[in-house]
């Protein structure tokens, strides 16, 4: 798969499709976070806004403990499917066990009427587990043909061809032989089948400081820090023409740790009224990431003939910056009320390389020097956008110890309309990738219902979310016209869906 996994370089790296991985947060935390819609960036004292807006964590008057999870499954792609009599199986499940969150607030009085708290929080902030299925006709393209232009053109166009595309058999590339022109091709595509199994998560660890000022201003800070462990398996089969096929696996880890900052305040501005506004800010999360990637191709289902590829490779990534806006308003005891609208401009995405490294002997400390992948942010400038986020929530308690609760969420979409996973961007994320699958996802949106019962120290809460989404599948991307092919580039557009429902349960204790 992309390439095929033609190099022997012991390298990979980052590229687009892949950051984005890494940059989409869900909706995630205690149950009442959740049954919210996450509308309470403006409301606060819930320990789930000290990942948006730590300032939230100034409204707490008791001390509390919370622990979180439940179940998630997905709806829309099967495990066991086929497609022009091709059957496969997929080991992956559709639903899973979840631990999603667990936190302390420790409040404390610093005054007549005002707070100084300290809290921390780990919560799973990206739920990697996803089945994909895709499937659909060719008119003639096919992967095949992308790997044997690739190598072609590296050995007319590379400086150092043997050392670059060196490990990969000249005659199973040429089986079929050569166009007028000389260049080298296979079979034409007839139809093909893709299905993925992706697992793993992001877990975010929140320390936050934060206070409030008589009861009118509220400020908070926190530093983040985020464990990334993301697993990949996906199978690829191409139908030709001639009656012959291509298979391809790929097997892909990326794991790292990166840290951000996150700072807010919320404030009333009329003293008599619980009318709140609430602004955040969080800063990119920089991370330091290894992506091992694998690949294997067996023609015609003829392993003798088997060409794979493994590949190692240390990056480091900066995330876009965010920007939060939130409205809360409580009537009474009754009732609460919120909206958040939040910003990040997904094509800032900073994929950096690793150039250098030295020791500094006198104080015993060893550095890393990293540069911008200025071909690879292009590529990410003109293909993703800025993405807002716009969330609603209310919460009704019909008795004192009884709230019923509801959200909504819309997430805009990611891509570009006309964004494609460009093969020859001079970059190590696509010189060497191990897959040429992309999908652009379209908008998401979210659902959610919520119930709470609170005691005089003990709470429990359970909400339900449906999120859904659904996108435009390719097998690989335009290639061919960069290769000097005049052929149509891409195959057509399968459209897929992601639909995940998510059941959990949080448990509470005050004191």
């Amino acid at each position: 798969m992309a390439a095929l996994g033609l190099t022997a370089v012991p390298a990979a790296a980052q590229e687009t499709y892949q950051d984005t991985k890494m940059v989409q947060n869900e909706l995630n935390g205690t149950a009442r976070y959740v049954g919210m819609g996450g509308a309470m960036e403006a409301l606060g004292a819930d320990i789930s806004t000290v990942s948006s807006n730590p300032a939230g964590i100034g409204l707490f008057r008791r001390s509390q403990i919370n622990v979180s999870g439940g179940l998630v499954t997905q709806s829309s792609a099967d495990t066991k499917f086929s497609y022009d009599n091709v059957p496969v199986q997929i080991d992956g499940n559709k639903t899973n066990a979840s631990f999603d969150q667990v936190g302390f607030v420790w409040a404390h009085r610093s005054g007549n009427r005002s707070y100084l708290n300290l809290a921390f929080n780990y919560y799973k902030s990206r739920n990697f587990d996803q089945l994909l299925n895709a499937f659909g006709q060719l008119g003639g393209v096919s992967q095949g043909k992308l790997s044997a232009m690739k190598y072609q053109y590296a050995k007319e166009h590379a400086d150092d061809a043997s050392g670059i595309w060196n490990g990969v058999d000249e005659n199973f590339l040429n089986a079929y032989g050569t166009d007028a022109d000389g260049h080298m091709y296979w079979n034409d595509g007839k139809s093909y089948l893709f299905g993925q199994y992706q697992k793993g998560y992001i877990g975010s660890y929140d320390f936050n400081i934060s206070g409030n000022i008589n009861d009118r201003v509220y400020l908070g800070l926190t530093l983040g820090i985020h464990d990334v462990n993301y697993r990949g398996n996906s199978y690829y089969v191409e139908n030709y023409a001639n009656g012959s096929y291509n298979e391809a696996w790929e097997a892909l880890k990326i794991d790292g740790d990166g840290f951000d900052v996150k700072a807010g305040v919320i404030f009333r501005p009329i003293e008599s009224s619980p009318f709140r506004i609430g602004a955040y800010i969080n800063t990119p999360v920089f991370y330091d990431l290894t992506v091992k990637g694998a690949a294997d191709l067996t023609p015609n289902g003829d392993h003798s003939k088997d060409q794979g590829q493994a590949s190692n490779y240390d990056f480091k990534l900066n995330t876009p910056w965010k920007f939060g806006l939130s409205l809360g308003h409580t009537v009474g005891n009754y009732l609460a009320l919120g909206l958040t609208y939040e910003y990040s401009d997904y094509g800032s995405i900073d994929n950096r390389v690793k150039d250098g490294e030295y020791y500094d002997s006198w104080y015993g400390d060893y550095y890393e020097t990293s540069s911008s992948d200025a071909n690879m942010n292009h590529h990410t400038k003109t293909s993703l956008k800025g993405v807002s986020t716009l969330e609603l929530g209310v919460e009704y308690k019909p008795a004192t110890n009884l709230s019923l609760r509801a959200g909504y969420n819309y997430v805009s979409p990611i891509f570009e309309k006309n964004a494609f996973r460009d093969g020859t961007v001079a970059s190590y994320g696509s010189a060497i990738a191990t897959s040429t699958d992309y999908t652009n996802w379209k908008s998401t949106n979210r659902l959610t219902l919520g119930l709470g019962y609170q005691a005089k120290q003990f709470s429990v809460d359970l909400a339900y979310q449906y999120a859904t989404t659904s996108g435009d599948f390719y097998p690989f991307g335009n290639e061919y016209l960069a290769y000097g092919y005049k052929e149509t580039a891409t195959p057509n557009a399968t459209d897929v869906k992601f639909n995940r429902h998510q059941l959990l349960v949080t448990l509470g204790y005050k004191f």
